[in-house]
């Protein structure tokens, strides 16, 4: 029995599960090369179908989550849909009306699905299907929390646990609480849109000029550079209470808008965003606190696009009454295209526990492919040959202080790069961290690269660490004798969002393994393979483009190593 999940919202995409099994899944952006994509995904789907090697008649059942006003609008009209998208990513001048377009999104945020939505919903998504090509087809609606709620407790591995979502909104909701109990899923809380913590700190990245659903990340790391001070001097404490469960906002989504941007006017952007991730970090790390009180459990499962955030994931780890966490690794709108399959497969078949040993759901390529297309570029000073021992190989090169291209096995789901589509440095050099922010990704300074590094080697280079984290989903502490070793991996908090990687990727191991018989210490410098603002590089021909671009000189793809003569110094 094939089910295939598809979103088209922002960061689109699609997800194939097979009987019990999840087979594909990748996001839209991927192929489209819009960071983002918020249209149909037509060719995520073709994907997953390629490399399955069915047709769309094969598929029994469509799942697709999400039926809220605003999202049925935007499948009717999706002239609507491309050009909030253009604006949000800032692709158009800035219009006149600019506070009006937002106040407008704020005042609709909060409403739910509405009497025929669901109908008008599943009609557009059938027609987009039927357009291409597929028949027959049981389709299926899936509340957007449900599908954030399935893609972590279906795949954490914990049988039993709380399953937390927190996000902007969705389906009227900005979070929920539900228990995972012998193989039954329950929702038993839910936090209105209006009380959302995710437009909160969408609305602080808009204000200090980044861009919302996108650059939350920046916000929090330019908060590290503010001077600190208590809580009680935190102008924006006011904005957010907890108590129990409720999570209340002062204000509603227009009026919090227009009071954050009162507060901001009058001080440095750094500032602001401390302020603003002070009490991001407080509300949740209460939410989550008195969750665990509230229900008597001691394990958490989380998703839901605030759940990116590794600080506060970092205050909920030490809570003293949590014992076992997972964060799914696409915790944002991006996989949820997952998740309304595995709810679909879990209400028609009664299947919650599924094996997710790793994130590589995406496309792969065999050496043919690449080779044909390494002898096409060597007019263009491309040079290549087969590499039996490229982790070796790779770890002398990142230990000459310099860094590599890594194209291996399939692509990652989800938004971080986790060895199979990464750019690999030495972790202990300033000199290649300054020169990736700088000449290869294009970036602000100020943002953190991560670390990669051996799971046996995370209790010796980090503090507290609790569980294994191999998807890059939560903040640690670099311990302060390793300040050295880590330099180029840790931000200026001396904090670092790992990689721990085990037995998932013994190719990724194997280079690790090079790196410590070198250093001392098995772990790299690891960003993802893209330029700022591009999505992950997806195929071959991508790796290629890239290598090129950056002037990068050396680039490991499938078992090829490969020379750009024309790279700069």
């Amino acid at each position: 029995m094939y089910i295939l999940g598809v979103w088209d919202g922002h960061d689109s995409g699609a997800a194939l599960l097979r009987d019990g099994g999840i087979v594909f899944a990748s996001n839209e952006e991927r192929y489209t090369k819009r960071k983002l994509e918020i249209s149909f995904p037509r060719n995520a789907i073709h994907a997953a179908l390629r490399f399955e090697g069915i047709r769309p008649s094969d598929i029994d059942v469509v799942a697709f989550p999400t039926t809220e006003l605003t999202k049925t609008l935007s499948r009717v009209y999706p002239g609507q849909k491309e050009a909030y998208y253009r604006f949000r990513r800032r692709k158009m001048l800035r219009p006149r009306a600019e506070a009006l377009m937002h106040y407008s999104k704020y005042m609709m945020t909060s409403i739910g699905p509405l009497p025929l939505c669901k109908s008008i919903s599943k009609s557009c998504i059938s027609s987009e299907l039927r357009d291409i090509g597929f028949r027959n087809f049981k389709i299926h609606a899936v509340d957007h929390h449900v599908a954030h709620a399935a893609t972590a407790a279906f795949t954490s591995g914990i049988k039993d646990c709380l399953v937390i979502t927190l996000d902007g909104t969705g389906d009227g909701l900005s979070g929920s609480i539900s228990t995972l109990e012998n193989g039954h899923l329950k929702r038993e809380f839910a936090v209105a849109t209006r009380n959302s913590i995710g437009i909160f700190f969408e609305q602080v990245t808009n204000i200090v000029g980044m861009r919302e659903l996108e650059d939350e990340g920046k916000v929090m790391a330019m908060a590290d550079y503010s001077f600190p001070f208590r809580f009680e001097e935190n102008k924006l404490k006011e904005f957010f209470t907890v108590k129990g469960l409720e999570m209340k906002a002062k204000y509603g989504p227009a009026r919090q808008y227009d009071m954050l941007g009162r507060v901001a006017w009058g001080m440095p952007r750094e500032q602001f965003a401390y302020m603003a991730q002070q009490l991001l970090e407080d509300v949740v790390e209460k939410f989550v606190s008195n969750a665990l009180n509230q229900y008597g459990m001691s394990n958490v499962v989380f998703a839901g696009g605030v759940m990116s955030n590794i600080k506060a994931n970092m205050k909920i780890r030490m809570l003293d009454k949590l014992d076992k966490w997972y964060i799914f690794p696409h915790m944002g709108d991006g996989g949820i295209a997952l998740g309304a399959a595995l709810a679909a497969n879990y209400n028609m078949n009664g299947i919650s526990s599924y094996r997710f040993d790793n994130a590589y759901l995406g496309d792969g390529y065999d050496d043919g492919q690449v080779e044909s297309l390494l002898k096409k570029e060597r007019s263009n000073g491309i040079e290549f040959q087969e590499e039996k021992h490229k982790g070796t190989h790779a770890a002398e090169i990142i230990e000459a202080n310099d860094y590599i291209l890594w194209f291996q096995g399939r692509m990652e789901f989800g938004p971080r790069a986790l060895g199979n589509r990464s750019i690999l440095g030495n972790a202990s050099s300033d000199k290649v961290r300054d020169k990736l922010n700088t000449y290869v990704k294009q970036r602000e300074w100020y943002q953190p690269f991560a670390p990669s590094m051996l799971e046996e080697e995370a209790r010796h280079l980090l503090v507290d660490v609790k569980g294994m984290d191999r998807f890059m989903t939560m903040g640690y502490a670099a311990k302060p004798s390793m300040k050295d070793v880590m330099r180029s991996v840790v931000h200026v908090d001396m904090t670092a969002r790992p990689q721990m990687v085990g037995s998932e990727n013994m190719q990724y191991r194997e280079l690790l393994s090079g790196v410590k018989k070198r250093s001392g210490h098995g772990i790299v410098l690891n960003t993802s393979f893209n330029i700022h603002g591009m999505p992950i590089v997806a195929t071959p021909e991508d790796a290629i483009s890239t290598l090129k671009k950056t002037h990068s000189r050396y680039m490991f793809i499938g078992n090829y190593f490969v020379e750009n003569k024309g790279a700069g110094a």
